[in-house]
């Protein structure tokens, strides 16, 4: 068996450099404006392609339940990956880069919040979606890495991953979705405490 810890032990250290040195800024903006949505009673709604749908996914999953207050309002997170059925109708009677476009049309209405996670930062699907969500007035937030891409330049708030290895992006894309579900759970659970 093949094993060499020294990438190991180096991965790991790359990984806490990046952490080390994320937009925390633009992060507390992403925790304030998903609290928004909760106070506001808007839905929250969060797309990607690969590990990013499985991001996106696990993020919606958290956000809905993680940040519930029984007797209270429940913040809605829906991810565009969850209807597989209408996901691959889509792609497959429009084309693979309209299969987000056409759910923002469908769902997303004047402020709601939009997050597109994309460790590029250039996915078509995604890219047309942003567009057509900030058309439609939502808030428009974007988890990416690299320089950031596209999508840090047309999105409301930009969150760019300073590293260059997908595989420790989408790590930290992960992280990002907790330390966003953390945040906003206790930003919830402060409000409710003054609201009783």
């Amino acid at each position: 068996m093949y094993s060499n810890p020294y990438f190991i032990r180096t991965y790991a250290n790359e990984l806490q450099d990046t952490l080390a040195n994320l937009p925390w800024s633009a992060i507390n903006d992403v925790v304030r404006t998903v609290f928004d949505a909760w106070t506001e009673r808007k839905t929250v709604f969060v797309m990607g392609n690969g590990g990013s749908a499985a991001t996106a996914l696990h993020m919606a999953a958290d956000l809905s339940k993680n940040t519930a207050v029984p007797g209270f309002p429940r913040l809605r997170a829906v991810s565009f990956n969850d209807n597989m059925a209408l996901f691959s109708a889509l792609g497959n009677d429009t084309a693979y880069d309209q299969v987000f476009r056409e759910q923002v049309l469908t769902y997303v209405d004047s402020g709601d919040v939009v997050i597109a996670i994309s460790a590029s930062g250039n996915s078509p699907n995604v890219l047309n979606a942003v567009t057509a969500a900030r058309d439609l007035g939502a808030t428009t937030i974007g988890f990416s890495g690299y320089y950031g891409g596209k999508l840090a330049g047309m999105v409301d708030i930009p969150v760019v991953v300073p590293n260059h290895s997908i595989e420790q992006i989408e790590d930290v894309h992960m992280i990002l979705e907790h330390m966003v579900t953390a945040s906003v759970r206790q930003a919830v659970h402060q409000a409710v405490k003054r609201a009783v």
